[in-house]
């Protein structure tokens, strides 16, 4: 996952930013009085008509303005200090705001002529427009996975060192892990957390009533103790924190429990990193755990599990 701030994909950009991820420039052009427009909008700018259509451009243009910033606006770009921001003017007459790429400052001048680079920033295939001079050899700069180069343990898994911001946001994904082992959530293990929860509601704890009565037709597992036995449900992780002092379970952003665990039901996890975050309290991993009873596609726990590393 790209660590930097991403701009925000719209219903109207969306034809941009895909266009990019597919390796084309597209702007709109008004059907009406044949002006160009950038940035995306619903009408044109010209004549105000409601015609516009995507097209592909070269992005060949020159260079409009330029300001060199030596102080990042954010941690997260201090790698690319001095940053060059920088204004477009593009053949077609619009201007777009971007950085330079691949010049030495003594390089950039007003009025130079530029070509763009399509910089992919994650596995996603997401890619920014940047621009460079009209006769380097830089078309693209391709994603650089920051796990690739990572060592790993003697299990296999990617030693990620807990100072290292770029590689623990290549952590978060949408995919989640293979899943665990499973285990078994009887009627007498079910009794034996109502005694020490003091929880002992007929639902979990008296399977003829509940033949009767429940709309499960059986006891059911309290939420709570599915949640608990995640702890011994082990989901391989593909990596390994390394290089904090103390490891703490910080508590759960979201707990919930969508289906039920009947009594006598295998239940099983997978989970992914859903984010990263650091502070002055240290690093924040939130992990979303799924337990699912097995063979249901609905999970029965949904815990964004938060551990604090310092």
């Amino acid at each position: 996952m790209n660590v930097k701030p991403m701009p925000e994909m719209t219903e109207i950009s969306k034809p941009f930013w895909q266009g990019l991820k597919e390796g084309e420039i597209r702007i709109q052009q008004c059907n009406q009085c044949d002006g160009w427009v950038f940035f995306p909008r619903r009408h044109c700018s010209h004549c105000l008509a409601h015609d516009l259509e995507w097209k592909p451009v070269s992005g060949k243009g020159t260079l409009y303005s330029f300001t060199l910033t030596r102080i990042p606006t954010l941690p997260e770009f201090a790698d690319e200090m001095p940053q060059a921001l920088a204004v477009v003017e593009l053949e077609q007459g619009v201007r777009i705001n971007t950085t330079l790429v691949g010049l030495e400052e003594d390089e950039i001048k007003v009025g130079m002529a530029l070509k763009p680079v399509l910089d992919q920033v994650d596995a996603k295939g997401n890619t920014l427009l940047r621009f460079t001079a009209a006769d380097k050899s830089l078309d693209s700069l391709p994603y650089m996975n920051p796990l690739g180069s990572l060592p790993r343990n003697e299990q296999g898994q990617i030693q990620v060192a807990v100072d290292n911001p770029t590689a623990l946001q290549a952590l978060v994904s949408d995919e989640f892990t293979e899943w665990s082992n499973s285990i078994t959530v009887d009627q007498e293990l079910i009794n034996t957390f109502a005694e020490l929860s003091g929880d002992n509601y007929w639902i979990h704890t008296d399977p003829e009533r509940a033949a009767k009565e429940s709309p499960f037709g059986t006891t059911i597992a309290h939420g709570s103790l599915v949640q608990v036995l995640q702890s011994r449900l082990n989901f391989a992780l593909p990596f390994e924190i390394t290089g904090f002092q103390t490891m703490v379970n910080y508590g759960s952003d979201r707990l919930r429990f969508p289906a039920p665990v009947p009594a006598g039901s295998e239940i099983q996890a997978r989970a992914r990193v859903k984010s990263v975050q650091q502070s002055r309290k240290g690093t924040a991993l939130t992990l979303e755990v799924h337990v699912h009873v097995v063979g249901n596609d609905r999970p029965s726990v949904i815990n964004d599990l938060v551990i604090l590393y310092r």
